[in-house]
Formats: structure tokens, sequence, C-alpha cells
């Protein structure tokens, strides 16, 4: 949507109308980059579920291991692993 509403751009070079990149738009509408949006809401989520205590169910599932077989391949992302990421 936002390359519709900015709409292109001339080129100071050539001449010719161009597509605006990614950078120039996020520029343009000085919206935070959906990666640190993204980032920002699991940090919260995690410190919420870390203030609920340890007999909630959904921090159990946070903290806790899975018992049992896992499937050959390559290791699943856990949501654990990602909140140390982001941290």
């Amino acid at each position: 949507m936002l390359r519709r509403i900015f709409g292109h751009k001339r080129d100071e070079v050539t001449g010719e109308w161009r597509k605006l990149y990614n950078e120039e738009l996020s520029d343009l509408c000085s919206s935070p980059s959906i990666v640190w949006v993204i980032r920002s809401r699991r940090l919260s989520w995690a410190g919420h579920v870390a203030r609920m205590g340890e007999k909630s169910g959904v921090y159990r599932v946070l903290v806790g291991k899975s018992e049992g077989k896992r499937p050959f391949g390559r290791r699943r992302c856990r949501s654990d692993n990602n909140t140390k990421i982001d941290f």
C-alpha cells in the first residue's frame, strides 16, 4: 500500500521513473521495522508469562521440556530460544 500511496520516483541519473526501495518507503512513513515490532511484542509477552507464576500452564509450556522422541531432521526452534535471541 505504501508504494501506491507514495508513487514512483524519477531517477536523478537516468531520468527514468522507478519504484521506491523498501528503505526509502520506511523513511517516508517513519514507521518502525516489522522485525523490531515482533521482537518487542515477543519480549513483552515473555515478561507477561513470567509474571504469571510457575503454576500457570502457559509458563510450564514456555519453560518446560517436552518428553518423548523427536523426529529426524532439523531441530525445531522453540519460543524460549527466540526470546533468548531477542533479549
